[in-house]
């Protein structure tokens, strides 16, 4: 549950106001600093008048944290001079209650406050920047997710860890914000470093606690930029003093300053295994860690390269994780799902960029022995998958987007994709949504006026639209009207392929799935995204589309008798 308030002038002046009606024993946090360095930042709160609280900032470089508890319920004024004083986010909850009712947002500034996307269904952060999924699973009773996220501005910054937590992955509570970078990075908004990516494992004996694992990155930092830390949560919303794990990359393997985004599980031999990202001169390579200590946390010893790809250049292995597909991890017989970014690779067939790759095979818990690989997302848009295994087996999530596209000159719609299954069936990967996105279905737009060409208004744009073809690979396109972009779905004898084109005639990669030959597919369409799953996620493609506006209508052409049924529903969270 968010919510924003906004300050009013107060006396005429440079004096701003806001308010909020607070239970008992609310913890604020809240983030500010000098306009300049002759006065420091100053933010109080009152309640009948009385001042109850005051927080104060003196570095001009950076916001920064601060926390108070307010006591006693009741409507409470918060002031400050914004001759003096600059804001960037303050946020309340209850402690004994935040897992469920999340953080009310009371104020966010004009640089971080999310552009407004009513009836979006997918994940967003409640203000700032968002990037790699981390830390994905399940403790308690809820998943929990925690996001690469700056919370002072919508552009990539200095990294700390957003959170939130679902019962269904679908619906979400924002939670305080769990990792901040170390007190010498959190002083300038310079971009040196930070809470980089990692997991969570739960905590052995303790139905609801966590341990993370996460990259600190210090930029020109001697003799490493990168090293691996874990911290405890005992309490499902903070996280305990941080301790170094990895200080140092393994020697001997001629690698780069890259060396990140650790991601931990159990291995078929019951000792935890920890996979780190990095890069030689030669191209991408994942490292393998043991340990047999029950918690994790000391005696990690480096076992080798677990998986190496040479094919795209010189190019970061970055964000892997792996799980057990068709059978219990400690069964020999099952195959395990290797999943991984490339950073900086390159396709040299479609232009496409920052590949992710799923390797398939067998893994026993030193060596990996692929079987067969596919790409997971032929349109490259999800990216750093992070996946863990769930009751009904693995579940995965991805930040719906891709390095390539990101620019300074404008917002940047920031999302995560729709949460996926990891199957695998009939020797291929299958990464079809979640069953739960069906109950995202609130009303048929259409049934029949598509499937006879007819040009389908899409009301606000969050639809799902279903085709089933009357043969494998029969042949249609989809044409989607977007303010921005040209965009549209095409079926041919090449394969599948999601249509892109921006005014400004570039030239741009190709998204397409050579070969595809799909019976069957699902088409989701929000507010910045298209995802495609065709037959059952045998073949995903994901693209983000620029700016906030929606796809306002879509029309079919296909040769007489190739689609047998067509289906527009739309979407509500």
């Amino acid at each position: 549950m968010t919510s924003h308030a906004s300050p009013t002038s107060i006396l005429g002046g440079s004096l701003k106001a806001f308010s909020a009606a607070l239970p008992a024993r609310t913890t604020l946090h809240a983030w500010l600093k000098p306009v300049n360095a002759v006065k420091p930042a100053e933010l109080t709160a009152s309640q009948h008048g009385q001042q109850i609280g005051r927080m104060t900032a003196g570095n001009t470089e950076e916001f920064a944290f601060q926390s108070l508890v307010i006591e006693t319920a009741g409507e409470t004024s918060f002031s400050y001079d914004a001759a003096t004083t600059s804001l960037s986010v303050i946020y309340a909850f209850s402690e004994a209650d935040v897992l469920e009712m999340g953080i009310v947002v009371l104020y966010s500034g004009e640089a971080n406050t999310t552009p407004a996307v009513p009836g979006s269904y997918h994940f967003r952060p409640p203000f700032g920047w968002m990037n790699d999924p981390n830390g994905f699973g399940r403790f308690g009773d809820k998943a929990h997710l925690f996001y690469q996220h700056y919370p002072h501005s919508l552009r990539w910054n200095t990294m700390h860890w957003g959170h939130a937590v679902s019962d269904d992955y679908l619906r979400w509570k924002h939670l305080p914000i769990f990792l901040l970078p170390s007190a010498e990075l959190s002083a300038r908004a310079d971009g040196r470093g930070g809470a980089f990516s990692g997991s969570a494992i739960p905590l052995a004996g303790e139905e609801a606690g966590f341990r993370v694992f996460f990259t600190e990155q210090v930029k020109d930092r001697k003799p490493e930029e990168q090293i691996q830390l874990t911290a405890v949560s005992r309490d499902q919303i903070s996280a305990g003093p941080a301790e170094i794990i990895l200080p140092e990359r393994p020697d001997g393997l001629d690698l780069t300053f890259d060396f990140r985004d650790p991601y931990v599980i159990k291995g078929p031999d019951g000792r935890w295994k920890m996979l780190v990202g990095s890069r030689d001169h030669a191209g991408g390579v994942i490292l393998l860690y043991d340990t047999a200590d029950p918690d994790a946390t000391r005696d990690w010893s480096f076992a080798g390269i677990l998986h190496r790809e040479n094919r795209f250049g010189m190019t970061a292995a970055e964000c892997p994780c792996i799980v057990p597909l068709d059978g219990p991890a400690d069964d020999p017989q099952t195959r395990w799902a290797l999943i991984f970014g490339l950073l900086t690779s390159r396709d040299p067939a479609t232009a496409r960029r920052n590949i992710t790759l799923a390797t398939v095979g067998r893994f026993d818990g030193r060596t990996f022995v692929k079987e067969f690989e596919q790409e997971l997302d032929f349109a490259t848009d999800a990216y750093a998958f992070q996946a863990f295994v769930d009751h009904s087996g693995p579940v995965g999530i991805a930040w719906l987007a891709n390095w390539t596209e990101i620019s300074k000159r404008i917002d940047f719609p920031t999302a995560m994709t729709l949460p996926r299954r990891a199957v695998l069936k009939d020797g291929v990967l299958l990464t079809p949504p979640i069953e739960a996105v069906d109950n995202l279905r609130q009303d048929l737009i259409d049934d029949y006026r598509l499937l006879s060409g007819d040009k389908i208004g899409l009301a606000n744009g969050a639809v799902e639209i279903v085709l089933d073809l009357t043969a494998a690979g029969a042949a249609f396109e989809l044409e989607f009207e977007h303010p921005d972009v040209e965009l549209g779905v095409r079926l041919d004898a090449e394969g599948l392929s999601i249509l892109y084109d921006v005014p400004e005639g570039k030239l741009l990669p190709r998204y397409i799935a050579a070969g595809a030959r799909p019976s069957t597919l699902r088409i989701f369409l929000d507010i910045g995204s298209i995802e495609v799953f065709a037959d059952n996620g045998r073949w995903t493609g994901t693209k983000r589309l620029p700016g906030f506006a929606s796809v306002r209508s879509a029309r079919l052409t296909a040769p007489k008798d190739n689609v047998a049924a067509a289906s527009i529903w739309q979407l509500k969270l």
